[in-house]
C-alpha cells in the first residue's frame, strides 16, 4: 500500500512539475516511452524465464534435482537438521537452492515457499530459527549463473550480458556469509 503512494506521489510531482515549466508534453512522451521499454523488458524476459523454468521442470521430471538433493545434503544438513529430516522439504530446499544458484529467483521463489510451508508446520505463530536461515538463504542467495540478470542486460543491448560473473560470484559469495552469520547471531538472542 506504501508503494501505491510513493509512485502516486512521483507521478503527482512529474505532472505539477511539468504543468509549471511547460514540458508537460515531455512528459507524456517519457512516460509513453517508460510504458513501451516496459513491456518490451518484459516480453524479452519471458522467454528467458520460460526457458530457465523449462529446465528447472526436466530437471526434476528426469530425476536430477534427486541427484541435487543428494549433492546439497550435507551442507543443507548442516544449515538445517531438522527441515532435511523431511524427504520432500528436503527435495524442495535443494531445487530452491539449485534455482537461485541458476539465477533464477522466480523459478526458486515457488520450491521456497513450498519448503517454508513445511517447516512451518508445527511452528505455531513465530517463525523457528530454521525457517529464518532459509529467508537467509533466499534472499542473499549464491549465485553461479545470474541468468536473470544476464537477460535483462542482454535485452537491454549488452554486447557480453555474462561479463558481470566475478562480480556476481563475490557479492552473492559475500551476502550469504554475512546473511549466515546474521542469523546465527540474532539466533543466539531470540530461542525458538
Amino acid at each position: 500500500m506504501a508503494m501505491a503512494w510513493i509512485w502516486t506521489g512521483m507521478i503527482a510531482a512529474s505532472v505539477i512539475y511539468g504543468l509549471m515549466n511547460g514540458t508537460i508534453g515531455a512528459v507524456g512522451n517519457a512516460a509513453m516511452e517508460g510504458a513501451a521499454a516496459a513491456v518490451d523488458l518484459c516480453l524479452s524476459m519471458a522467454g528467458i524465464m520460460c526457458l530457465w523454468s523449462g529446465v528447472m521442470s526436466i530437471m526434476k521430471a528426469s530425476g536430477l534435482m534427486d541427484g541435487l538433493s543428494r549433492l546439497f545434503r550435507p551442507v543443507l544438513q548442516r544449515l538445517l537438521p531438522r527441515a532435511c529430516r523431511d524427504r520432500d522439504t528436503l527435495s524442495a530446499l535443494s531445487g530452491n537452492v539449485s534455482a537461485n544458484l541458476l539465477g533464477l529467483g522466480n523459478a526458486a521463489t515457488p520450491l521456497g515457499i513450498q519448503a517454508a510451508r513445511r517447516m512451518a508446520a508445527g511452528c505455531g505463530e513465530k517463525a523457528s530459527n530454521e525457517l529464518c536461515t532459509l529467508v537467509v538463504l533466499n534472499t542473499a542467495s549464491i549465485q553461479l549463473l545470474p541468468t536473470t540478470v544476464a537477460g535483462v542486460r542482454a535485452a537491454l543491448g549488452s554486447e557480453s550480458a555474462f561479463d558481470i560473473v566475478p562480480a556476481v560470484w563475490l557479492a552473492s559469495v559475500l551476502s550469504v556469509a554475512a546473511g549466515l552469520a546474521a542469523a546465527r547471531i540474532f539466533s543466539r538472542f531470540w530461542k525458538s
